[in-house]
């Protein structure tokens, strides 16, 4: 009686013949105008993916990712702009502060008492 033997796979061979997704990239805005026709014009998920020839899965993930508000996150975004220019502003002048102390402190030290 002969054995049958058992083809051995590696896991990288698996990995290779599994296909995550489709191959398709998406951009960020296409991603929160889908999810804004899901929150804002009310459609049902099956019905913008179907619109949009996505699947329900990755249109529901781009929702719990995007949903939460994008405009939120636009704003906010601006809002961390605005402030890092604050910020280094202030950095800015307090490192001129920093100079002309360390002049002055110079300057007071060299003269005699």
């Amino acid at each position: 009686m002969m054995k049958k033997q058992s083809k051995i796979v590696q896991p990288d061979a698996l990995a290779a013949r599994r296909k995550k997704h489709n191959g398709k990239q998406y951009d960020k805005e296409f991603k929160v105008a889908a999810v804004k026709l899901v929150t804002d014009k009310h459609y049902t998920l099956k019905q913008a993916a179907l619109s949009l020839g996505i699947h329900c899965n990755t249109l529901a993930y781009w929702v719990k990712v995007y949903g939460s508000s994008p405009r939120e996150e636009a704003e906010t975004m601006e809002t961390l702009r605005l402030r890092n220019k604050q910020l280094e502003a202030e950095n800015q002048r307090l490192k001129l502060e920093r100079e002309i102390l360390k002049k002055a402190t110079a300057f007071f030290a060299s003269q005699p008492s």
